[in-house]
Formats: C-alpha cells, sequence, structure tokens
C-alpha cells in the first residue's frame, strides 16, 4: 500500500506542478495583453496634429541654431586672417629666440672646449719644467717619513 500511496501523492504533485506553470504562464500572458493594450490606446490617444506641431517646432529651432553657428563661422574665419598675422609674428619671435639660445650653447661649448685646451697646455707646460705637485701628494708624505725616520736613527747611532 505503501507504494500506492507514494505513487499517488507524486502523481499529485506532478500534477500541482503543472497546475502552477500554467498559472504562471497564463500571469505572463496576461501581463504582456495588458501592456499590449496600453500601448494600443496610448498610440490611439495621440493627437498627429500636435506631434506634427512639436516637430515643426523642433526644426524652427535646429535652423535657427545651425544659422548662429554659420555666422559665428563666417566671423571667425573673417577674424582667422587678422590671427595669421600675429600668429606670424608670434612664430618668428620664437624662432628668434630658439635662435639665441641656440648660439648661446654653441658659445658656452666653445669656451668650455678652449678651457679644456687651456688647462691641457698648462699640463703640458708643466711637465716640460718638469714641476712636482707638493701639497698632498702620498708619495712626499712617504719621503717625509722615512727621511724623518733616517734622521733618528743615524742621531741615535
Amino acid at each position: 500500500m505503501s507504494s500506492k500511496s507514494e505513487q499517488e501523492r507524486e502523481r499529485l504533485k506532478q500534477e500541482y506542478k503543472d497546475h502552477y506553470r500554467r498559472i504562471k504562464e497564463l500571469k505572463e500572458q496576461g501581463k504582456r495583453a495588458e501592456q499590449k493594450g496600453k500601448i494600443a490606446q496610448a498610440v490611439n490617444n495621440m493627437n498627429p496634429d500636435a506631434i506634427l506641431e512639436s516637430v515643426d517646432e523642433f526644426l524652427g529651432k535646429v535652423r535657427d541654431k545651425v544659422t548662429h553657428v554659420e555666422a559665428k563661422l563666417d566671423v571667425a574665419m573673417d577674424s582667422m586672417g587678422e590671427d595669421s598675422d600675429l600668429e606670424q609674428q608670434v612664430k618668428n619671435e620664437q624662432h628668434e629666440a630658439e635662435l639665441k639660445k641656440q648660439k648661446a650653447k654653441q658659445t658656452l661649448r666653445q669656451v668650455k672646449a678652449e678651457m679644456g685646451m687651456l688647462y691641457s697646455e698648462i699640463e703640458k707646460t708643466a711637465e716640460e719644467i718638469k714641476t712636482e705637485k707638493t701639497i698632498g701628494t702620498k708619495k712626499n708624505k712617504e719621503a717625509e717619513d722615512k727621511s724623518s725616520g733616517n734622521n733618528t736613527d743615524t742621531e741615535q747611532a
């Protein structure tokens, strides 16, 4: 008996599921039909004269804006000729300033090169006269230490 009652329960469960699915589908169909009805009613309620009038008004505003922008463009194009002369002057001044900077850099490089050559000439002359550095050389300090050490040795003897 338990198997029959179990089968009956499963059958009833399946019927309930099918029943709830059909209810859900019908509700969805009802919502869609309601939406379609609202749309159809809105289309029927629309006044074509009012729509055409608003479109004409919109097109008039667009024409006015286009005319206004064209006028601004014409004025800008006329003033471009005047502005181009000023721009040319500014460009020339900038070019001159750039040339001055380049000349200054070149002069600075030349002075540095001459200073380097001067230093090398001084070094060459110093070598020719065979001068030695007396301040801060390590060899001089060692020589002084040895000579002072030698003196104390000779004095003790």
